[in-house]
């Protein structure tokens, strides 16, 4: 499967949008005292995943991670393989009204773009603000991956303890795991299971 832009480099923004909010979130386990959550710096994610934008307001940024907490991240809701087929299908339906959701919240207007010389997409004028631009690009770029690529590839980490959002971009389609290191400590912890007093 070919990733565009927005089926790649969008959609990847929108799960590291999902982690940046899921690392601000508060620890809720009874009687804890997590302080203060870290603020993830959202000007270097952005411009990781190429969009470079004037620095965020304050506001911008609580608009951004609410944007990512409460609308990107049930799309990335991890999905059974081994589900009955009607379970599937109610899967898919749910997640592509979740994306749906998303357009219509992002209110995208697609249009070709020639800014750098070569007609492609965008999904909403050049001038939109930091905030308008990420919502109208992610839910662009989710959609494409569930009609072109399919659900499946908004996946979470299946690592007990870890839980962050991915975007399957594999031949195969087939990851588990948010990166390779997860997947090794993973391995790792069932053969230890498997054959407890060994080592690896």
């Amino acid at each position: 499967m070919q990733f565009n832009h927005y089926g790649g480099e969008a959609a990847r923004l929108a799960a590291d949008l999902v982690n940046a909010a899921s690392d601000t979130a508060p620890d809720s386990a009874p009687g804890s005292d997590p302080g203060p959550a870290p603020v993830p710096d959202l000007d270097l994610v952005l411009a990781a995943h190429g969009v470079h934008r004037p620095p965020l307001t304050g506001a911008a940024r609580r608009a951004l991670l609410r944007w990512a907490a409460d609308g990107l991240s049930p799309c990335f809701a991890a999905v059974a393989a081994h589900r009955e087929a009607a379970e599937r299908a109610a899967a898919l339906a749910a997640r592509c009204a979740r994306v749906n959701a998303l357009l219509a919240a992002a209110s995208t207007q697609p249009r070709i773009s020639l800014h750098d010389g070569h007609p492609h997409l965008h999904y909403g004028p050049d001038d939109r603000d930091a905030v308008a631009h990420v919502k109208a690009s992610t839910a662009a770029a989710l959609a494409y991956v569930v009609c072109f690529a399919g659900a499946h590839r908004l996946g979470r980490c299946a690592r007990a303890g870890c839980a962050r959002a991915y975007v399957d971009t594999s031949r195969g389609g087939r990851r588990a795991y948010c990166s390779v290191r997860c997947a090794n400590n993973d391995a790792v912890a069932r053969h230890r299971a498997r054959h407890p007093g060994t080592r690896p």
